[in-house]
């Protein structure tokens, strides 16, 4: 699952900028490059960039990426200078479908030399590292991870800011296949429609549920959770977990829920190319603010042997431990 980011970094690191006053230079600079993209005037934004910028980003790129930002977000409506991180001016940005951090760098020449575009971030998010609550896995029998870990090779997740320490679960016969027959059917993968349940006591505050679930192989690119539950922990930690079959869960938002009870059931929705859970956690609710928390299980099973307060990592079959 793979969160939606444009960042383009072109720039020379100069000297430290360690003044929190809007500098007049960078003002004018942003208020023309806001009015520009605005007005579609990409044309006026290349001629603003340093010649540099120019070699590393030719005219025909600038225009698409522009062009491609505008599509997705739309036009720029408010804008609010927050800091210098580094050489870069950061501004708060308000898009019609969107929010973020535009971080604009220019040389002594006023030109631009450096332009940054990603999710905006508040600076005052709680900082968490992993999780202190005790879980138990959020499913019954032997499922097995087929992404998970703190490698790009172990799991694609970790470029994602909000996703980097997620799991992705499926269950497996003594093949090493997930499904049965030909696979083209929701209903020959072996976790489509198991039960998911709650891995600790906390309350439910977001429930998503409704959107269909796809033929396996085609995705849904347009809400990329799918249908989505997030569950609130007492030490304000965000369990989320992604891909419930379509009309399955069972809790509401707001509701109280205990450890090992039913949320609903897996399925194949959103950005999903088969049945399988999504799961992660996060320090905040909001996924496009949030950032990912190392999770660990309280006791479980990891290849047939007991493990304490463990994080699975890709290909390994793991289970709760037998009470």
């Amino acid at each position: 699952m793979k969160k939606y980011l444009i960042t383009i970094l072109l720039t020379t690191f100069m000297n430290f900028a360690f003044g929190q006053t809007e500098k007049i230079a960078n003002k004018s600079v942003a208020d023309s490059f806001e009015v520009n993209y605005n007005a579609d005037n990409f044309d006026a934004i290349f001629s603003s960039f340093s010649t540099e910028m120019q070699n590393a980003l030719p005219l025909d790129k600038t225009k698409e990426f522009l062009a491609g930002l505008k599509t997705q977000a739309g036009k720029i409506t408010k804008r609010q200078f927050v800091k210098y991180e580094q050489t870069y001016a950061s501004y708060k940005t308000n898009f019609e479908r969107a929010l973020f951090a535009v971080n604009i760098s220019v040389d002594n020449n006023s030109k631009i030399n450096g332009l940054f575009v990603k999710p905006f971030k508040e600076s005052n998010l709680p900082k968490l590292v992993r999780n202190t609550t005790k879980l138990i896995l959020p499913f019954k029998d032997e499922w097995t991870v087929i992404w998970g870990g703190d490698t790009k090779e172990l799991n694609y997740h970790v470029e994602s800011e909000a996703q980097k320490n997620a799991f992705d679960i499926v269950i497996t016969d003594t093949k090493g296949n997930s499904y049965k027959s030909n696979g083209k059917a929701n209903e020959d993968y072996y976790a489509f429609g198991k039960d998911l349940i709650a891995p600790c006591d906390g309350e439910v505050v977001l429930v998503v549920d409704g959107v269909k679930d796809n033929v396996p192989g085609v995705l849904n690119p347009v809400y990329v959770p799918g249908n989505t539950v997030i569950i609130k922990t007492q030490n304000n930690e965000y369990l989320f977990f992604a891909h419930f079959k379509q009309h399955s869960i069972v809790v509401k938002q707001g509701q109280k829920i205990k450890q090992g009870q039913l949320l609903g059931l897996c399925g194949n929705s959103g950005n999903s190319s088969e049945p399988h859970l999504h799961f992660h956690i996060q320090n905040v609710e909001d996924m496009n603010s949030a950032t990912g928390v190392k999770c660990y299980f309280d006791k479980l099973q990891v290849n047939g042997q007991t493990k304490t307060d463990y994080s699975p990592i890709q290909k390994e079959s793991i289970s709760n431990e037998k009470k």
